[in-house]
């Protein structure tokens, strides 16, 4: 469905605008990389690029507040290693503009009770959670509050992967429905998913998305990893008992997930990079030393932003000017059609 407009020349903007936000829960890997930040920095150029580090969708489980500061620092930072440029796109802190949380209110009163709890992923970390375990109410409305981040910057293109596909389906659904009963107020995103890189597999794990998660140390390769425990991860990754180097992500998950690694990092398909290899030990080493030249200047950068801590509170405070310029008149216009009275 093609993006909703509404017909004032606000919405006329000479490219399309884009949204993307990450948490700053667990250490950054080389999947939000390859299936996300690379993205990002090809996009800024080519879109009205708006990203975020969302922190308030990290307190959805128990956080240890200095690490939530530390990580929410790091995310920015490395958002910025890897290519975001700050003067050409907006990158600023979810909590650093209340119109998130706010428009999120107005999100839960639009979304039904049935919608989330049809949401997957919440009902897969209901379920593992035991009976003593302290599970957040925040878990299952925080995807009136993506809704929310999504639609206060009237994205037209919205990078999901496909464990998030749902969630976008869920803003569309809430933006459209509110314009029904309210009137033309949001533009209504359209997903937009990597067709390469776009889920790396745990190297332990190769059925399950690598995570940052600790549940799975040996299958994630961190951005900021030294060079040797990179190499150490691939050389260890799990593969099969056969001998054939064959891209089939269903009959050697592990194998394959290399290859979908390689050509990643490479530029190159993992089918015709299949061709090329007759020992796994082979192409493990050739994996392992792509990804460490992939990720060194990112490492070497983020070591130089690292340094100067006052440059990144900067780049994040005109984040959050640019970022509130948009989202606020946008919340004005949420709170108006709703019968709020103006402030």
């Amino acid at each position: 469905m093609a993006p909703c407009r509404r017909s004032v020349d606000l919405y006329d903007r000479p490219v399309a605008r884009v949204f993307s936000g990450i948490q700053p829960s667990g250490d950054m890997h080389l999947g939000n990389y390859l299936g996300a930040l690379r993205q990002f920095a090809f996009d800024q150029y080519d879109h009205d690029a708006v990203f975020c580090i969302v922190d308030l969708h990290a307190l959805t489980v128990p956080q240890d507040p200095g690490e939530l500061r530390r990580r929410t620092l790091e995310a920015a930072r490395i958002h910025m290693a890897a290519g975001l440029d700050p003067s050409v796109c907006t990158l600023f802190v979810q909590s650093h503009v209340h119109e998130h949380a706010e428009l999120s209110w107005l999100m839960e009163c639009t979304a039904s009770v049935g919608e989330l709890r049809r949401m997957t992923q919440f009902k897969e970390k209901a379920d593992k959670a035991s009976d003593q375990e302290f599970v957040a109410a925040a878990l299952f409305t925080y995807p009136a509050l993506m809704a929310a981040d999504i639609l206060l910057y009237e994205a037209d293109r919205v990078p999901v992967g496909a464990d998030q596909r749902q969630h976008l389906e869920l803003a569309r659904d809430l933006a459209l429905r509110f314009n029904h009963r309210f009137g033309d107020t949001f533009v209504v995103p359209t997903a937009a998913v990597p067709r390469v890189g776009a889920r790396i597999m745990d190297l332990q794990r190769p059925t399950e998305k690598m995570s940052k998660s600790v549940i799975s140390p040996q299958g994630t390769v961190g951005l900021l990893e030294d060079a040797a425990s990179i190499v150490r991860k691939i050389r260890r990754a799990v593969t099969d008992t056969e001998v054939e180097v064959r891209y089939d992500p269903q009959a050697k998950p592990g194998v394959s997930n290399l290859l979908t690694i390689l050509g990643a990092t490479t530029g190159e398909d993992p089918e015709r990079l299949a061709r090329r290899y007759h020992q796994y030990g082979e192409l493990k080493a050739d994996c392992a030393e792509a990804v460490v030249a992939l990720l060194e200047p990112i490492q070497a950068r983020y070591a130089e932003l690292a340094a100067d801590p006052a440059g990144t509170a900067a780049v994040l405070a005109e984040g959050v000017g640019k970022a509130r310029a948009v989202a606020a008149p946008v919340l004005d216009r949420a709170r108006a059609a709703v019968g709020l009275l103006p402030r």
